[in-house]
């Protein structure tokens, strides 16, 4: 295991406290229904209805089972995980909050009882104007989360929401619909953040993005750390509160995964990053396990056991997250890759490398390329989502086609002891994987071909070209890879090894270690994407610069300075 002074530029260090037995924290009645299912039975759509069944212990009878929760006897206020919207679609968004008047209990504070919820969506920020209004349900089975799709919106269109409980009214979200899908725009502005580490430090970056003018936020991944906490909140060093007990532990099981988010979601610069845009949110490994591939878990576990930690991770990211009915998990499984249009100026296919993908090559880490890692087999996306993929690329009528996802695409060459070595958990590790995807690019005729990335907790920005490994060839997209918004700490401007690095990658045009986010502006004929960086995270209130600039233009694929 390599130490954080020994990583390669733009790796992010491994958390060196692993703890292999938590498994065990299954019930000893969840593990032996696990084992009598057995893998390959745990992976049927049977084994999946089954898993979701006894890994969140519903009722036989189901969530309309539930009694119903006076909205009186609530006597704190509930949404103290304050409000979140997402995945906006022509006329239609996605509300989302979830109930725990106590943040930090599993059960959020209520009891196993259902709660009404009223909703409303307005013109405006003081609700004289309404839009659509109605009520829905809290279920304890889902742990008291909302997911409210609001349909029969304007297009293109900004509006305000809130959420009640009895007397008790949620902070006001803003949000904004998507345009149509014939629709022309003159820009459209995004942004991409990623890997968000609690115990590393202070989330600055997001207080600063919630003042920003932005359409929409991507999160590629990392959205919660598996890691321990410890009673300091880690290397935020609290000295105004103390953490329970059992956050200083890794998470395993649906209890841990549902109190960490509880943690993570009261931050309260978070709150306002998700009250001020819509999200689209996708995974990395983090939310379940570090690195772990499909089923294949880091450490060795049993794999029914592993599947339960997948199935219990899963579900807690669906009910802490403003996604959609088809994006809810079965057990194990979770459609979370899907497409969004913005007019015909954006088509964005947000991608999932984690649940599909085959074992990482040599063991995982830096490696030599070889036979193993550029087997023609191996795959990052699962050949499913990878033919969805290119699909969608021959339908595109869009001008900017954008695929926002986790690991690095381009090639990343690292100088280890004088020979070069490249990641084996990116795209680099799954080389002929890469080359169906950029074969896609070119015969599908797609323009302008972008890729967000997030994971190695700096900033880069990359040309890819037609062959990855050969910079002689053309140029067929461009990569921006944002940093992370607290993951490694303070982090530096530049590695030891930087003079090295920037001579075996010439299609490297910028990278900066330290934390931050990046905007994308998507104009008609160019794209700019301005690097946002903090100085400092082992505190609060850091201001924020734009380290970098850079711009493609549009039909002429390829980064220069801004």
């Amino acid at each position: 295991m390599t130490s954080a002074a020994q990583q390669p530029a733009g790796q992010p260090a491994q958390q060196s406290a692993r703890q292999p037995t938590q498994q065990s924290r299954h019930s000893p009645e969840l593990r032996a229904a696990a084992r009598h299912l057995g893998r390959r039975r745990f992976l049927t759509v049977t084994g999946a209805a089954a898993a979701l069944a006894f890994a969140t212990n519903l009722p036989g009878g189901g969530v309309a089972h539930a009694a119903e929760l006076d909205a009186a006897k609530i006597t704190e206020n509930p949404f103290t995980l304050g409000v979140a919207s997402g995945d906006p679609l022509p006329g239609s968004v996605l509300l989302w909050t979830r109930l725990a008047p106590k943040p930090y209990a599993a059960d959020g504070g209520l009891p196993a009882e259902r709660v009404s919820v009223e909703w409303q969506i307005a013109h405006d920020a003081r609700f004289r104007r309404i839009a659509r209004r109605g009520t829905t349900t809290a279920h304890p089975e889902f742990n008291h989360s909302v997911h409210v799709e609001v349909d029969h919106l304007g297009e293109d269109r900004v509006y305000y929401y809130r959420f009640r409980v009895g007397s008790w009214i949620s902070p006001t979200g803003r949000t904004r619909t998507a345009p149509g899908r014939g629709a022309k725009l003159s820009d459209l502005r995004i942004a991409a953040v990623s890997c968000q580490a609690y115990h590393d430090g202070y989330w600055t970056a997001y207080k600063h993005l919630a003042e920003e003018d932005i359409d929409v936020v991507f999160h590629l991944g990392d959205y919660l750390y598996e890691y321990a906490v410890t009673a300091a909140g880690g290397n935020r060093n609290y000295t105004d509160r103390v953490l329970p007990a059992h956050y200083n532990r890794e998470t395993v099981t649906l209890e841990d995964y549902r109190m960490r988010y509880g943690l993570y979601k009261s931050d309260p610069d978070l709150m306002a990053a998700h009250a001020a845009h819509p999200f689209v949110v996708t995974w990395d490994d983090h939310e379940t396990e570090n690195n772990y591939a499909g089923d294949e878990p880091e450490n060795n576990v049993p794999p029914e056991e592993f599947l339960l930690r997948r199935a219990a991770a899963y579900r807690a990211y669906w009910e802490n997250q403003p996604l959609r009915r088809p994006q809810q998990p079965a057990g194990p499984d979770m459609q979370l890759y899907r497409r969004l249009h913005f007019g015909r100026h954006a088509q964005f296919d947000i991608l999932d490398t984690r649940q599909y993908r085959t074992n990482q090559a040599y063991g995982d880490g830096w490696r030599t390329p070889g036979p193993e890692s550029d087997d023609p087999a191996r795959t990052l996306t699962g050949e499913s989502q990878e033919r969805w993929l290119i699909d969608g690329w021959r339908a595109s009528r869009a001008r900017w086609n954008i695929v926002p996802q986790q690991v690095v695409f381009a090639r990343r060459n690292h100088p280890t002891a004088g020979n070069t070595t490249v990641s084996m958990d990116s795209w680099d590790g799954y080389a002929a994987s890469r080359s169906r995807v950029l074969a896609g690019v070119e015969s599908s005729g797609i323009e302008n071909f972008m890729v967000l990335t997030g994971d190695v907790h700096v900033s880069y920005a990359l040309d890819i070209h037609r062959d990855p490994a050969d910079p002689s060839t053309p140029v067929a997209g461009t990569e921006i890879v944002t940093t992370s918004i607290s993951s490694g700490k303070d982090g530096l401007a530049r590695p030891a090894n930087w003079a090295d690095y920037l001579a075996r990658n010439p299609h490297l045009k910028h990278y900066d270690g330290q934390r931050g986010y990046v905007t994308v502006e998507l104009a008609a004929d160019h794209a700019r994407a301005d690097f946002k960086t903090v100085p400092y995270i082992l505190r609060p209130g850091a201001p924020i610069t734009t380290a970098a600039s850079f711009v493609t233009e549009s039909g002429n694929p390829g980064l220069r300075p801004a």
